[in-house]
């Protein structure tokens, strides 16, 4: 690939990027303007995210613009460590969501999860107090399980609904405890569980208890983190490879740009 072609490839593609991060930094500064706490937990990752696509996008543009060897070598050390990262974290998700795929009941559209069936990694955090304190408080706020009513207005629409795993273990009994359904968010507590699951005695109809406290719900919330780690780790794939070719031609732009430094002017 020719030098002019190489820098200017490489000039434009961290302006595309410095656009992006001044974009993601925004994003995070209204994150942390937020009142949900939820979302505010992930403003200084995304602050973070946004400054260091920033920074390595300066460098490679200003090494581009200049066909500064030094700043390119700078640019493809730091796009070198992304990959890595990018290349360990996708296989890490990849290994940590391969199992688990739920338990279909007769009667329901939809799957049950059960805990003991995830990986150690998220039976470690979601079983960490601290994390599931806040995990269901966000859950709490979230009023999902409070809105089924408003979307199932009868018994017979709820049983047929296809609910999601947070809804179908957070909001609802283990239906092996095989409490009645009065309507969408109340059942018959008054009928003696048919099942030893400690998570029929945890279920209460209560707007703030509901099962959260459940290994039902903790089990929910792993099956929906898994799926979304699936989405970012398909991501992740694309990415690497995009970010693999941007790497190439970054090659290219340095090893022009030594070339032409090395060159003796007249």
């Amino acid at each position: 690939m020719g030098m002019g072609t190489s820098t200017f490839v490489i000039r434009w593609i961290n302006f595309l990027t410095m656009l992006l991060a001044i974009t993601v930094i925004i994003f995070g500064v209204w994150m942390s303007t937020h009142h949900d706490s939820c979302r505010r937990t992930l403003t200084l990752p995304v602050l973070g995210l946004g400054a260091f696509i920033f920074v390595i996008s300066i460098i490679g543009f200003l090494g581009a613009l200049k066909r500064n060897s030094i700043l390119l070598w700078i640019y493809l050390i730091l796009l070198c460590i992304i990959l890595v990262a990018i290349l360990v974290f996708t296989v890490l998700a990849f290994i940590i969501t391969n199992n688990a795929s739920g338990h279909n009941v007769a009667g329901l559209r939809y799957k049950e999860y059960e805990l003991k069936d995830y990986s150690p990694w998220f039976l470690k955090r979601l079983n960490n107090t601290h994390n599931w304190k806040r995990l269901k408080s966000c859950l709490v706020k979230s009023e999902d399980c409070n809105n089924l009513s408003k979307r199932y207005k009868t018994l017979k629409q709820y049983k047929s609904a296809k609910l999601t795993p947070i809804e179908a273990g957070c909001c609802r009994p283990p239906s092996e405890c095989g409490y009645p359904a009065v309507n969408a968010s109340y059942y018959d507590l008054s009928f003696h569980p048919i099942s030893s699951n400690k998570d029929c005695k945890h279920y209460k109809n209560s707007r703030a208890v509901k099962c959260y406290n459940c290994d039902s719900c903790k089990a929910g919330v792993a099956q929906y983190m898994k799926t979304e780690w699936r989405v970012v780790a398909i991501f992740n794939l694309v990415l690497f490879v995009v970010l693999s070719i941007i790497y190439f031609v970054g090659c290219c732009a340095r090893r022009n740009a030594a070339r032409s430094g090395s060159r003796p002017k007249f």
